[in-house]
């Protein structure tokens, strides 16, 4: 029975699908085929279209047209519907050209994408508005350009319009068309000019009640009402309107519109404190309000009891306080959706709370660039779906706990600039199998977190970036890399590692993007096998590696071997062999010979740094191959001859640094075409001439300029007054003469503060004559004051101008021939911590105002003409403890030297102690007698006999008073 009911089945499916292919073999042949005048429309509209690709090949003439790539004809009546030529494959297969108006023929069209292609900026047709059963426009990323025609809000049937990605120009457009588009569902205008709609905008975007996405990004709108009479929009789901410039707080009609599932007011200048109405909210899954940097003030309650929301940004604001409240109360939702946290670069605080490991959708957490405290909570573990997690640049620290080895979706641990302490076991990464990324520790020699890890453990994960800094990973190489054959950037540093490249790593035969051991104690030679992918960067700074300089691949772009015992010659094919270099700096090594030639291959070059080797012979004359260069310093070498002319054309060159070789010959001309310098040291050298007064009208920008220990002559151009921003001028050790110009006081940059903000503006070290002997400064360059004119031949007296730079730290105008009085203004220099004007012919007294210098802790007024007596009083009697600074004074008096004065010293200021004997103690005691007794006579004489002088009736009183008292005291003694 069974049998035969498998046969009828089978035969009625036999009947079944024979029936099916018969229906639709006839239904292709009874579906109209498209209409003749919309071939032709077509046909001519093909024609006017540059097509480099060939897309539109189907469209031919003999053919029918509904089959044409891209036309969708009706199935009932045959005339074109939609066309879709939207562009999904590469830029090179864009259509454009000219739209004809044939496509007027094609009056049932209610479907027209043209997006993704490229119309070179031609505006969008005016017909367009006559397609009027259009139901769907799309022109994003076309490339259409200029004004929007307006007859496009005749398209009444419109729900669907998006010219999104419009060609970025200057042409503003209106917005007064689009309340015509009662229809319209979804609208997207980003990146049209919309800055003169900034006033009306809302209002036109209100009259469109069955608006359910709008995205306004990019649009130039600058204001965003605070009110709005009745909102019409209630049904938007969607609202973008990032990157505008709104600078107001966010609006409270925005909290009527309670369908919202997309909020995204990113990167605009919103303000002000998050209010607790978001709670009104409750559909809202993504919530965008980054980058407005602004923002600030607590989490809301309110975001807490938004269970639907899936993503969070919040990052790049100023919101401050605990985060504990708003996860407490996401994590007391039934079903927890959100999956990511933005909270990055804020001023957040407080520790982590444990009622993180209860969002059990998050994927990804970022809270990094805060000042997040404590350690991790344990209940991070409870996070099985998490993929990325930022902690990185907070204030965290404590034990990594154990937990985090329960992370097994975890591919990215970016968990650097923080204060870990303890120790990383396997435990710890046990089950990390997904991890891809590592980062952790920070970029510093104080190392409180160990790994202990064993050195014939297999991790399970298969890493491509691993970022390990001042973690104690030594002394052995971490044995733990072995297996991981992906690895593409390896950053180790401070890691105490005083091993040599081990074999096991050469094997791996990696093809790295980066490697950088920077700062650690690695030996031996580095072989020159390491291979690298291109834009790769290698960073042994800092180690004991020997021998020649490696030679690698071509695609290297950064080197730095810097601070190592590298020895020999520069290979001369270095810049054939990688041409591409941006960044080399091979400085601090035991490097000898000349400079190849073949360095200016090197045309993407911009830094160049072979500071402190042994190179000798003459600078290479190629720099005009490599206009890019901004920074080169070749000091600290024996290099010869003269400054190359070709320096002149490094148009960008910022840091040109030169000194203590043997370089001879005037300046080249050619270098005023330097006018981006910001630090010109040629120090200790050999050069020559004087100094060009160029260096004062062209280049604006110097903050250093050093030529001490040559042998320019000449006066000082006045043209070095100029420069604004100058705040080291060392030009001691010359023969120069003249007198120093009074415009030294107009160098304002001795006026200015300068921050570690300006940190970016100064490369390398510098050596600064300050407190008495050579001092070299890196990364403080930039609190750096210093004006040394001295050991020239400068005569004349000294500027009473130059008191004015009152942020001064060190002046040394020592051995030179200056006369006359030191200025009675000197006491201005409220920042001197160094002032040298010894071996001069200055006559005079030391001015007393020297005894405001609060800051002076060294001081040499030795081998002068000076007179009269030594002030006493704050930094003086620390200064004082040494007699030399005033030796070669004959005429100098006073404390401490022996010569004694022969009036008495009084403190220049009322309430200085001067710290002298007791015999000027007594005196100055018998001086305040004096003042307290004619302030007290002079009180209390006029006190009562003013009074007299001055009321009359009061003075008959008195002596009507003292007639009285007399006569008693008479008939009293007639008594006795």
């Amino acid at each position: 029975m069974s049998g035969k009911m498998s046969k009828v089945s089978f035969h009625r499916l036999v009947f079944l699908v024979f029936s099916s292919q018969i229906l639709i073999h006839f239904g292709s042949c009874l579906r109209p085929s498209c209409k003749e005048n919309e071939k032709k429309a077509l046909i001519i509209f093909k024609e006017n279209l540059i097509d480099p690709s060939n897309r539109l090949s189907s469209w031919i003439t003999g053919g029918d047209c509904c089959k044409w790539s891209g036309v969708i004809c009706s199935n009932k009546t045959g005339h074109v519907i939609k066309l879709n030529l939207r562009n999904s494959f590469p830029s090179n297969s864009a259509v454009g050209g000219a739209i004809d108006l044939s496509l007027l023929q094609l009056k049932y069209l209610t479907d027209l994408d043209l997006s993704m292609n490229n119309f070179e900026g031609t505006q969008i047709p005016h017909f367009f508005g006559s397609l009027t059963e259009l139901r769907y426009l799309n022109l994003s990323g076309a490339s259409f350009g200029g004004q929007i025609p307006q007859n496009l809000g005749n398209l009444s049937r419109l729900q669907y319009l998006d010219l999104g990605f419009y060609e970025p120009e200057s042409v503003e457009n209106d917005l007064q068309w689009v309340s015509g588009l009662h229809s319209l569902k979804y609208l997207n205008l980003e990146g049209v000019n919309l800055y003169t709609t900034s006033s009306y905008w809302l209002q036109t975007i209100n009259t469109l009640p069955s608006l359910l996405e709008l995205h306004l990004p990019q649009c130039q709108l600058m204001n965003l009402p605070k009110s709005i009479p009745f909102v019409n929009f209630t049904s938007l789901s969607i609202l973008d309107l990032s990157n505008n410039g709104f600078n107001s707080t966010i609006p409270k009609w925005l909290f009527n519109l309670t369908n919202l599932k997309s909020l995204d007011l990113n990167s605009n200048s919103l303000q002000g404190e998050l209010s607790d109405m978001f709670s009104e909210l409750t559909s809202l899954e993504n919530l965008d309000l980054s980058s407005n940097f602004e923002i600030e003030g607590p989490l809301p309650k309110g975001l807490g009891v938004l269970c639907n929301l899936q993503k969070l940004s919040l990052d790049y604001n100023r919101l401050n306080g605990s985060i504990a409240e708003f996860v407490d109360g996401l994590s007391q939702c039934t079903n927890p959706k959100l999956e990511t946290l933005n909270l990055g670069y804020n001023n957040l605080n407080g520790n982590l709370p444990s009622s993180l490991g209860l969002l059990n959708s998050l994927r990804y957490l970022f809270l990094w660039g805060n000042s997040f405290t404590g350690s991790i909570p344990q209940t991070i573990g409870n996070l099985s779906l998490l993929e990325e997690l930022y902690l990185s640049s907070n204030r965290m620290g404590g034990e990594i706990p154990q937990s985090f080895g329960q992370l097994k979706s975890m591919s990215v641990m970016e968990l650097r600039d923080n204060a870990w302490e303890g120790i990383v076991t396997e435990a710890h990464l046990a089950n990390l199998s997904s991890l891809r990324e590592i980062s952790i520790g920070r970029f510093s020699g104080n190392v409180s977190l160990k790994f202990d890890i064993s050195s014939d453990w297999t991790p399970p994960f298969v890493l491509k970036y691993v970022k390990i800094q001042g973690c104690n990973l030594g002394p052995k190489f971490p044995s733990f890399l072995r297996n991981q054959t992906d690895l593409e950037r390896i950053i180790i540093n401070f890691a105490g590692i005083s091993d040599v490249i081990p074999d096991w790593f050469l094997e791996m035969d990696l093809e790295l993007h980066e490697l950088d051991v920077a700062y650690n104690q690695l030996s031996g030679r580095v072989p020159n096998s390491l291979r690298f992918k291109s834009d790769s960067n290698v960073d042994l700074s800092s180690n004991n590696f020997e021998g020649p300089l490696p030679l690698w691949s071509s695609n290297l772009t950064t080197l730095y071997l810097r601070d190592n015992k590298f020895s020999g010659p520069i290979p001369k094919n270095i810049g054939t062999a990688m041409p591409f270099m941006t960044d080399m700096d091979i400085s601090r090594n035991r490097l000898n010979g000349t400079i190849p030639f073949s360095i200016g291959n090197m045309e993407a070059l911009t830094t160049f740094v072979v500071s402190s080797n042994y190179l000798n012979g003459e600078i290479p004359d190629f720099w005009a191959s490599m206009p890019m260069l901004y920074i080169v310093d070749m000091s600290n070498n024996t290099l010869s001859g003269k400054i190359p002319a070709s320096i002149g054309y490094l148009l960008g060159l910022k840091f040109l640094v030169l000194s203590t070789n043997n370089l001879s010959g005037k300046l080249p001309p050619s270098l005023r075409n330097c006018t981006e310098l910001a630090s010109l040291d040629l120090g200790d050298n050999k050069l020559s001439g004087k100094i060009p007064p160029w260096i004062g009208s062209k280049m604006s920008s110097l903050l250093i300029l050093r030529l001490r220990n040559n042998s320019f002559t000449g006066t000082f151009p006045s043209q070095i007054c100029n420069l604004s921003v100058l705040h080291i001028l060392d030009v001691s050790k010359n023969n120069l003469s003249g007198e120093i110009p009074a415009c030294v006081g107009n160098l304002t940059g001795f006026k200015t503060e300068f921050t570690s903000e300006h940190t970016a503006l100064y490369q390398g070290r510098l050596q600064v004559v300050a407190k008495g002997r050579l001092l070299q400064y890196d990364s403080i360059l930039y609190l750096v004051n210093s004006v040394d004119l001295s050991s020239n031949s400068f005569s004349g007296g000294i500027p009473a101008e130059i008191t004015a730079l009152f942020r001064l730290g060190t002046l040394n105008l020592s051995m030179n021939q200056l006369t006359g009085e030191i200025p009675p203004t000197i006491g201005r220099f409220e920042r001197i911590e160094t002032l040298d004007l010894s071996m001069n012919g200055l006559s005079g007294p030391i001015p007393p105002s020297m005894v405001s210098l609060t800051f002076l802790n060294h001081l040499n007024l030795s081998y002068n003409n000076l007179s009269g007596p030594i002030p006493r009083g704050n930094q003086f009697e620390t200064l004082n403890v040494d007699p030399t600074i005033y030796e070669g004074n004959s005429f100098l008096c006073g404390f401490p030297l022996s010569a004694k004065c022969y009036r008495p010293e009084i403190a220049p200021f009322p309430g200085v102690n001067a710290g002298g004997s007791d015999d000027d103690k007594d005196e100055l005691e018998r001086v305040w007698l004096f003042i307290s007794t004619g302030m007290g006579f002079f009180v209390g004489f006029w006190g009562v006999c003013g009074s007299l002088v001055i009321k009359k009736r009061w003075r008959d009183l008195y002596f009507n008073y003292v007639d009285r008292l007399i006569n008693r005291i008479v008939d009293y003694l007639n008594c006795r």
